[in-house]
């Protein structure tokens, strides 16, 4: 099936929307004999429009071309949020983030966010006989309430919520500590040159973006002017840990030989890959192998070194004779972003590219270019490859291999995940009922029947980095996203018994629980 030429800037109306661990194990020949190996693969700041399978004419993607021909390729699938912790939050505890206090953007020396408590879909995993591992971006915490030590065992880690094995970037790219973390240890830390990490102040000598602009050889369009590492301001002062620090340029490399190597470990039984990339998030920058091959400046090149990170774990899979039993989904976590903080020149550098094709905002927003991102599930001779019309969202993931698995999440547990398998497998194209998502501000939105609505909020209206539209307004929104989907015109007074129903709807999720404080 060809679908290289699959633009959702395009597509037509009938195409588009119409706190306890638990559970039983299984002993390793039964789950191998039931059970397909599952990897995630999730992209950062990855638009809709920036794959040439979802219609991307100036940037080729070939590799993530071929595992949509091989699979589903989701038209209608929105993340929870807007923005990167919480959208990965909801995948794992299956809970909505807005539930939860403090499942904002999380800052490098944040305490681990997710409750040990949690069943997380992880834990789902490891009770089923699965190994487990979480390699790549993290951004979900580490350590204790008060902050992370990183001198020393961190504890609590992602071994306490249901992964056996972790080598992982603690926050993102862009803020400090630049160090790999591997089962709770720093990689590679000299004991006598400790860590330390402030988000309030400057701690230690090293240079920084405001006080010493001449070193800086990627410079900060907003923000992003405390330490310097690697010639690269960073949010976040640090100092020590010098030869644990990382080198931007082979990020790429090291987290996708440590995805690589977990899959060859574990061949013979059954296994779990949440595998996070830094790709496509700033700083932008690509390995010497793809600088200056988009095109399209640094940006360009990042989405060409993802697409051969997602190359490598194919290929990996296919000489170890194990891709047919194997669930590869692929997914961003939240839109797509240009000037997010760096001069790289991402903007000027488009060249026609449209990462969020036709949709209106970007990450951190409301509006559908904020949560609408790309999602791809193959599963060979299990799935058969076809666009997936049908709507679903990142917090279905848990409940939905919980019915693939037979198992049987503990009461209270994943309280916001619904079991849509058959949508994600493709057995099913109506999809769920509705989904809803939040976007930087906690506005949140719901979308049914190809009808949006956004509730109102008195936050600002552009995002102070990106000048991004956030969505914001003291005005109800309702836009019809088949017959608008830039939604420019805002039909709420127009149709007051569409608004008062998804109001309805969204009144009563939000009132179904207390809020989580964790």
């Amino acid at each position: 099936m060809e679908k290289t030429t699959f633009h959702l800037g395009l597509i037509s109306a009938a195409a588009l929307l119409s706190a306890c661990s638990g559970g039983g194990s299984k002993n390793q020949s039964e789950t191998k004999q039931k059970n397909p190996n599952v990897v995630f693969l999730i992209a950062d700041d990855l638009g809709i429009g920036d794959l040439s399978c979802y219609g991307a004419t100036k940037i080729q993607t070939p590799n993530i071309d071929r595992l949509a021909s091989q699979g589903l390729q989701f038209a209608n699938a929105y993340t929870t949020s807007s923005t990167s912790t919480p959208t990965r939050f909801g995948i794992l505890t299956g809970m909505y983030p807005w539930r939860q206090e403090n499942t904002g953007i999380a800052p490098g020396n944040s305490e681990l966010i997710i409750n040990t408590e949690c069943t997380t879909m992880a834990d789902m995993f490891k009770a089923e006989g699965y190994a487990t591992a979480a390699v790549g971006k993290w951004h979900l915490g580490l350590g204790p309430k008060g902050g992370t030590d990183f001198n020393g065992l961190i504890k609590p880690n992602t071994q306490d919520i249901g992964f056996d094995y972790e080598y992982i970037i603690p926050a993102t790219v862009d803020r400090v500590p630049c160090v790999f973390v591997e089962n709770g240890r720093v990689d590679g830390l000299d004991p006598n040159d400790p860590i330390t990490v402030s988000y309030d102040h400057k701690v230690g000598d090293w240079p920084t973006g405001k006080e010493n602009p001449e070193l800086v050889k990627l410079k900060p369009s907003q923000g992003h002017n405390n330490t310097i590492i690697n010639g690269i301001p960073r949010i976040g002062w640090m100092t020590g840990g010098k030869s644990a620090l990382w080198d931007d340029e082979k990020i790429a490399d090291i987290i996708t030989q440590k995805a690589k190597d977990f899959i060859v470990s574990n061949k013979d039984t059954t296994f779990f890959l949440y595998m996070g990339t830094q790709d496509v998030h700033v700083p932008r920058v690509p390995h010497p192998r793809f600088a200056g091959k988009s095109g399209l400046g640094t940006r360009g090149d990042v989405i060409l070194q993802l697409d051969w990170t997602v190359g490598e774990i194919m290929n990996t899979l296919d000489s170890l004779n194990i891709a047919d039993n194997t669930i590869f989904v692929f997914l961003s976590d939240n839109g797509a972003v240009i000037d997010d903080g760096y001069q790289d020149q991402a903007r000027e550098l488009l060249n026609g590219h449209t990462p969020m094709l036709n949709y209106r905002g970007g990450k951190y927003s409301a509006y559908e270019a904020g949560t609408r991102t790309p999602l791809l599930v193959r599963w060979p001779g299990k799935i058969k490859p076809a666009v997936q019309e049908g709507l679903y969202s990142t917090v279905d993931f848990f409940a939905s291999f919980a019915g693939l698995l037979g198992y049987e999440i503990p009461q209270g547990q994943a309280p916001d995940s619904r079991n849509y398998l058959n949508t994600l497998i493709g057995t099913d194209t109506k999809g769920c009922d509705y989904v809803i998502q939040q976007n930087l501000n906690n506005t949140l939105s719901i979308v049914k029947d190809g009808w949006k609505y956004i509730e109102t909020s008195d936050k600002p209206a552009l995002e102070f980095w990106t000048k991004t539209e956030l969505g914001n307004s003291k005005e109800v929104q309702l836009y019809n996203v088949v017959d608008d989907p830039s939604e420019k015109k805002n039909v709420a007074k127009e149709n007051p018994e569409k608004t008062q129903e998804l109001e309805k709807i969204l009144m009563a999720e939000k009132n179904k629980f207390e809020k989580t404080k964790m």
